[in-house]
C-alpha cells in the first residue's frame, strides 16, 4: 500500500522548481518594470524645463495718399493685461505713390511692394514667416477713391489681396480705415512710444505709471488731417467724435476726429482751384505762397481730379488745359489767402467747435504734432517745442527766401516738397491757432516729433497694438527630458513587461488549484487498488 507522499510522480518535483524560479524571475521582472515606470514618470514631469514663448511679429502696410510704407513690428509672445508689448523692428518705404493712384490701372499695384517685401522676409526668421500676420490699412487717398469710384477701390484691394496670398506670411485682408480709427491709432502710438502706459519697474516687470497723463495725437496727412486727446468721461459723449479705448487693462475716454480734404496735399489743391476761382486771367496765376523765383504749370486734372476740389471746378473746365502759377514769396498775403480755405464763422464763436462747425472740447495737457506737422517744421529748422512766435518768425523767413536758395537751407531738396513748405507752414497756423485753439501760452505744449526711439510716430503701431488684443498669447515652451515618441515607447514596452509577468505570475499561482482535484482522484484510486 502506498501512502499519499510516495505515490506523486516524479514529474511533480521538477515542475515545482521550474514554476518556483521562472516565478522569482518573473517577479524581479515585474518589480523593476513598474520602478522603472514610476521613475521615468516622475523625471519626465519634474526635470521638464519652461521656456519663454519667445517673440511675435506683425507687419502693417500703412498705405497713405501719398505713398505705402512698410512696418515690421515684435512683441513678446507673453501678453501685458492682453496687449502685446510692441517695439518697430523695420520700416521701408515702398517706392511710387499711395495706391489710390493705382485706380485706372489696378493690376499694377502689386510690383510696387516686391523690393521692400524681400527686404521684410529678410528681417523675420523663415520658421516664423508662416505664423506672422500681415495686414494692409489704407487711409484717406482711398477713402477718397471709393467715394468717386467704388469700383476701382475694391479692384485695387482685390489685387493687393491676390499679391498677398502668395507670399509666406499669414495675410489678414487689406481694408480701407476710417478716420476716426486713424485718429485713435496714432494717439495710441504717440502715448506707447512716450510711455504713458506702460512703464518697467525695479523689478523689470511692466506697470501703469502712476499719476502720468496722456498725450494729444495731432496727424496730417497727404488728405486728412486728426485731432485726438483725451477728455472727461462725461464730455460729449451723445457725439460720434467721443469714444473709450481699452488698453492694458486701463480705458481711456477720447475726443478724435479727422478732417477729409484737410491733408497738406488736399488742401493746397483746394488753395489753388481757390486762387483760380478768383483769378481773372485763368491761364497765368499769382501764388503768393510759391517761392519768388519759382514757376511751375499743372493740367486742370492736376488740380480737379480730387473729390476734394470737385466743387470749384470751373464751368469750362477742360482736363488738358494748362495753368502756370508765378511765387512771390509774399507771407503776408500768403497768410491771408490760406485762411479761406477754413470756414470758421460756421462755429459763432463757439468755445467747443474747432471749424467748419464741428464739436470740439476745449484742448488740455501736451500733444505730439508727427507726420506732415514735422516735416514742415524741420523744414523751417524747428523741432520739439517752441514758441508761437518762433514758429511765426521762421515761417516769415523761409517765406522771404528766393527758389534758389532753399536747396543750401534745405537738408533734403526735393522740388515737390520745398515749393509748398510755405503754404504748409501758413496752413497749420491757422489749422492750430483759429481750428484747434492752440494760444500763445498752449503752443509750446505741441511737441513737432518724427519717432521716438528707433519708432516711427504713426498710425500703424497703434493699430497693431490693438490687433495684438486680438492675437493669442503664445504658450509657453516645454522642454522635457525625453522626446514624447521616446517617452511613450518606453512607457508602453515596461507597461507590457510588467503586465505579461503579472499575468504569468497570476497563472502560476492558479496551477496548483487546477492540480489539487487530479491528484485526488488519482489518490483514490490507489487506495482502492
Amino acid at each position: 500500500m502506498f501512502t499519499v507522499l510516495t505515490r506523486q510522480p516524479c514529474e511533480q518535483t521538477g515542475f515545482k522548481a521550474l514554476s518556483r524560479t521562472s516565478a522569482i524571475i518573473a517577479l524581479v521582472v515585474l518589480l523593476v518594470s513598474i520602478v522603472v515606470l514610476v521613475a521615468i514618470t516622475l523625471v519626465q514631469i519634474h526635470q521638464k524645463e519652461v521656456l519663454a514663448p519667445g517673440l511675435k511679429y506683425g507687419i502693417v502696410l500703412d498705405a497713405g495718399s501719398s505713398r505705402t510704407t512698410i512696418y515690421v513690428y515684435q512683441w513678446p509672445a507673453k501678453k501685458e493685461n492682453n496687449t502685446g508689448v510692441v517695439g518697430q523692428t523695420f520700416r521701408c518705404n515702398v517706392r511710387g505713390s499711395g495706391i489710390s493712384s493705382y485706380g485706372n490701372n489696378p493690376q499694377d499695384v502689386s510690383k510696387a511692394f516686391e523690393d521692400c517685401m524681400q527686404k521684410v522676409k529678410e528681417q523675420i526668421p523663415a520658421h516664423l514667416h508662416g505664423s506672422t500676420r500681415i495686414y494692409l490699412g489704407a487711409t484717406a487717398g482711398m477713402r477718397l477713391l471709393r467715394s468717386q469710384n467704388e469700383t476701382a477701390a475694391n479692384e485695387v484691394l482685390a489685387s493687393i489681396q491676390n499679391y498677398f496670398k502668395s507670399q509666406p506670411f499669414d495675410f489678414r485682408g487689406a481694408q480701407i480705415i476710417s478716420g476716426q480709427e486713424e485718429g485713435v491709432y496714432g494717439w495710441i502710438t504717440a502715448n506707447y512710444l512716450m510711455g504713458n502706459f506702460l512703464e518697467k519697474n525695479l523689478w523689470h516687470m511692466w506697470v501703469h505709471p502712476h499719476g502720468v497723463e496722456t498725450t494729444g495725437a495731432l496727424d496730417l496727412g497727404g488728405a486728412s488731417t486728426q485731432i485726438s486727446f483725451a477728455v472727461e468721461e462725461k464730455a460729449g459723449l451723445n457725439t460720434s467724435s467721443i469714444m473709450q479705448v481699452s488698453l492694458y487693462g486701463y480705458v481711456y475716454t477720447l475726443y478724435t476726429h479727422s478732417f477729409q480734404c484737410y491733408g497738406r496735399n488736399e488742401a493746397e489743391k483746394k488753395f489753388l482751384a481757390v486762387l483760380l476761382q478768383n483769378s481773372v486771367t485763368k491761364t497765368n496765376l499769382i501764388n503768393p505762397c510759391y517761392p519768388q523765383g519759382y514757376t511751375t504749370t499743372f493740367t486742370m486734372s492736376h488740380l480737379f481730379d480730387s473729390l476734394c476740389t470737385l466743387d470749384l471746378k470751373p464751368a469750362s473746365y477742360n482736363p488738358s488745359d494748362n495753368i502756370t502759377f508765378k511765387g512771390t514769396g509774399d507771407p503776408s498775403l500768403c497768410r491771408q489767402k490760406v485762411a479761406s480755405l477754413f470756414y470758421f464763422e460756421a462755429c459763432h464763436d463757439q468755445e467747443d467747435c474747432s471749424f467748419n462747425g464741428v464739436y470740439q472740447p476745449k484742448i488740455k495737457g501736451p500733444f505730439v504734432a508727427f507726420a506732415g506737422f514735422y516735416y514742415t517744421a524741420s523744414a523751417l529748422n524747428l523741432s520739439g517745442s517752441f514758441s508761437l512766435d518762433t514758429f511765426n518768425s521762421s515761417t516769415w523767413n523761409f517765406c522771404s527766401q528766393n527758389w534758389s536758395q532753399l536747396p543750401l537751407l534745405l537738408a533734403r531738396f526735393e522740388e515737390v516738397y520745398a515749393r509748398s513748405y510755405c503754404f504748409s507752414a501758413h496752413y497749420i497756423y491757422h489749422l492750430l491757432v483759429n481750428g484747434y485753439k492752440f494760444t500763445k501760452e498752449t503752443w509750446p505744449q505741441v511737441h513737432f516729433k518724427k519717432e521716438v526711439g528707433n519708432s516711427s510716430i504713426a498710425w500703424s503701431l497703434g493699430y497693431m497694438l490693438n490687433l495684438t488684443n486680438q492675437i493669442p498669447a503664445g504658450s509657453p515652451l516645454i522642454r522635457l527630458p525625453m522626446q514624447p515618441p521616446v517617452f511613450a515607447g518606453i512607457l508602453a514596452f515596461f507597461a507590457v513587461v510588467a503586465l505579461l509577468c503579472l499575468a504569468f505570475l497570476m497563472y502560476l499561482c492558479a496551477v496548483p488549484r487546477i492540480q489539487k482535484p487530479s491528484q485526488h482522484s488519482f489518490d483514490y484510486a490507489v487506495d482502492s487498488e
